[in-house]
């Protein structure tokens, strides 16, 4: 087979990206939709406000795409920022309204069909004797718009407390990873995990500044940045990650791709992750030694960094090629749980990831729990440690429900 050419290889990634976008408009346009069906048709305004009304839903639904069609266009743009936050939060608020009142009705239709059970098998509808409809059409439409008002103010209320979450300062969740037959000298070695910053619009500089300066704090040993640092190129975001060249850490800072990266110019944030201090890890590995202990600490490309460019496959095996025999433990940074299958088969002890926010908000995290082995935690997968960060930053929507930020700092202990 003939290999794929660079054109053949740009013109079938935007194919594949047409394909995606006309996907993702129509499922927005029903989500919108069926808001606009269950909550405008009901409250019966009159045709002026009917067309407002809908005219905001359409301009709501288009919002959320300028700032990602703008993404790698140009320098900082205040306005685009402004955008950005009016769309992203308006997205949030929407989609978890269509949750709200998609709950509603599967209880409304439950409760209708459990009605209907109980007329069927009642003596009344047994007999053929016809019930009159004793509700009045008036008060019916008042109940319905009363609960339906009801609900907008309960999603703007969660929505509130979500960008609250979002907003906060990430917590430091503490991880002590078990080694068996592990060296005194590498006993509590610290290991820092910041992941899924996404400075972008809505993250600027002195978020990155507010992180950096904690995990100074935290003393680590190593710092690893794991993907999905930016939406964003470099020139438009290069003043906001600036902080994270003062980033101290006796061992040294390592950063590996994300998706996010590659959506935003992998080949550029490289070269730009190396000019602040980082050493990246493309599927390559470094033996860190520390008094007379050894850590072998590898990273691969993101999962999906071959279908951008073929010599970014991600590839655990090629990580830890060469590798000498006497390290006593052997770590790989994978921005994707999904790595966690063929780190195990290559014999990583403990695999770091990030990617999935812990799910961001629910009730959308299944659709983390669907894409990735696991999405949140510490887990074991055959004989390998994985742990997946809920992510230090958050992307699109500034909300976060059931899943808060985080730095992590991930400790060596004997088992």
């Amino acid at each position: 087979m003939a290999q794929e050419t660079g054109t053949e290889g740009d013109l079938r990634r935007f194919s594949q990206s047409m394909i995606f976008f006309i996907i993702v408009i129509v499922v927005f346009a029903l989500i919108y939709g069926y808001i606009g069906w269950r909550l405008i048709i009901p409250a019966a305004f009159g045709l002026p406000v009917n067309i407002l009304l809908w005219s905001l839903l359409a301009v709501l639904l288009i919002l959320p795409f300028l700032p990602v069609f703008t993404r790698n266009q140009g320098e900082p743009n205040l306005l685009m920022d402004v955008i950005a936050w009016i769309a992203y939060i308006s997205f949030g608020f929407m989609t978890l309204l269509f949750a709200v009142l998609v709950i509603k009705d599967l209880v409304f239709l439950t409760g209708l069909g459990l009605q209907k059970i109980v007329l069927l098998f009642s003596k009344t509808a047994q007999a053929g004797v016809d019930i009159p409809d004793a509700v009045d059409p008036h008060r019916r439409q008042l109940l319905i718009n009363s609960v339906n008002l009801g609900l907008l103010g309960l999603t703007t209320a969660v929505t509130g407390y979500g960008i609250f979450q979002a907003l906060r300062k990430p917590q430091i969740v503490e991880i002590d990873l078990p080694v068996p037959n592990l060296p005194t000298d590498l006993e509590g070695f610290r290991i820092v995990q910041i992941t899924d910053i996404h400075v972008s619009h809505t993250i600027k500089r002195d978020f990155v500044q507010m992180v950096v300066d904690t995990v100074n704090g935290l003393k680590p040993d190593i710092i690893a940045l794991t993907g999905d640092l930016v939406d964003g190129s470099v020139p438009q975001l290069r003043h906001d990650v600036a902080p994270l060249a003062d980033l101290k850490a006796p061992y040294g800072s390592f950063f590996i791709t994300g998706n996010h990266e590659y959506y935003s110019g992998a080949i550029p944030w490289v070269k730009e992750t190396t000019r602040l201090g980082f050493d990246v890890l493309m599927n390559e590995h470094r033996v860190i030694q520390h008094g007379k202990g050894k850590i072998l600490l590898a990273g691969v490309t993101d999962y999906t960094g071959g279908d951008f460019y073929p010599d970014h496959v991600s590839d655990p095996h090629k990580a830890i090629a060469g590798a000498v025999s006497d390290c006593h433990v052997k770590i790989l940074l994978a921005h994707q749980p999904k790595s966690i299958f063929e780190a195990s088969k290559a014999g990583f002890d403990y695999v770091i990831s990030g990617h999935t926010h812990g799910g961001q908000y629910i009730p959308y995290h299944f659709l983390a729990a669907l894409a990735q082995p696991y999405i949140s935690g510490f887990h074991k997968h055959d004989n390998t440690y994985i742990y997946v960060s809920n992510g230090t930053g958050y992307w699109g929507p500034p909300l976060r429900i059931g899943t808060g930020p985080e730095i992590t700092l991930h400790r060596l202990a004997r088992a």
